[in-house]
């Protein structure tokens, strides 16, 4: 029996996204330990993925803090990993790369000890740069089958495995048939952020009354901004939800309006139906977000998007209630 590690530090989405590739991981080496290094933010969410023996924590502070530093590498080392997949391709992970696993160039077969990275698969006379054009699922899929794994579920990733029990929670506010909002954006992300939520919870009550309850869930820096939002904010105790909690929020809901951040791609990989907004930032093909249940609105200029425009794309999907 061999360790095996995988690298995932963030953000939200990403987590969400490479949950198939964990699982394909697993599969491939169900005879071996498999031990996961992330960040803080996700260190408690990992604990509860059936597919990883232990999570180890990283606190990324500086490479410039060498006590932290030989603290985590002796770690590291002293597990002997004998395979290491890269699924965060940061430079971050590259430094770590040079210090445990000092080999350099393409995956080396000859050795059992491999460290399986973006850059150590990258196909025959095809740059980094254009490589990481392609869509991040067809990214980690080669990476895994570059690295002789057979893969089933990079390419349909499951979160489901992040939801916890909220019965409390919904109970509480009463929820049943409801539609989930997710209006916010990350202070430097603002390109991201569609203007008209308001409007089009206006016509959904219009349309439907009281027959559905339209629900936002914010973070914790969100929960001023919420006051702004004409929904119901979903909290425990105050609080705002944590991601296991949300999981289940989202994917107990009947349909999903987001901005392109961290919720929309949970949204897309629990199975979710919905729809996320896009402006000229990047594309969903690249990110991919699109499922046959959750679907993208694309414009240059995210306030070009009426909310009449967004009614109309979800309102088959709400009328069944």
């Amino acid at each position: 029996m061999s360790n095996i590690l995988i690298i995932k530090h963030g953000s939200l989405g990403d987590i969400a996204q490479a949950s198939g590739a964990i699982q394909d991981i697993f599969k491939n080496y169900k005879d071996d330990q498999i031990y996961l290094l992330t960040t803080i933010p996700y260190f408690e969410l990992f604990k509860k993925n059936p597919f990883i023996h232990e999570v180890i924590l990283d606190k990324r502070l500086s490479r410039f803090n060498l006590i932290y530093l030989y603290s985590l590498i002796k770690k590291l080392k002293k597990l002997n990993f004998e395979k290491v997949f890269d699924l965060q391709n940061s430079s971050r992970t590259k430094f770590y790369k040079n210090i445990i696993f000092p080999l350099h160039g393409k995956l080396d077969f000859v050795s059992s000890r491999i460290w399986s990275s973006s850059e150590t698969t990258l196909p025959e006379n095809v740059n980094k740069d254009e490589f990481d054009k392609n869509p991040v699922l067809n990214r980690f899929d080669h990476q895994l089958q570059s690295s002789g794994l057979k893969t089933f579920c990079t390419m349909r990733p499951d979160f489901s495995w992040a939801c916890s029990n909220i019965d409390n929670i919904k109970k509480e506010y009463g929820l049943n048939n409801y539609i989930i909002l997710f209006p916010f954006c990350s202070i430097h992300l603002a390109h991201k952020k569609w203007p008209y939520y308001n409007e089009l919870i206006k016509l959904i009550k219009k349309n439907h009354g009281e027959k559905i309850k339209i629900v936002i869930a914010p973070g914790p820096t969100e929960i001023e901004e919420a006051k702004n939002i004409n929904a119901i904010c979903v909290l425990d105790n105050e609080n705002p939800l944590n991601i296991s909690q949300l999981a289940t929020l989202i994917k107990d809901s009947m349909f999903v309006v987001a901005n392109d951040t961290g919720p929309a791609h949970m949204a897309a990989h629990l199975g979710s139906s919905g729809i996320t907004l896009f402006g000229h930032h990047t594309s969903p093909y690249k990110v991919s977000i699109e499922t046959n249940k959750f679907k993208a609105i694309i414009s240059e200029q995210l306030e070009k998007i009426s909310a009449d425009f967004v009614y109309k794309k979800i309102s088959k999907e709400i009328s069944l209630v």
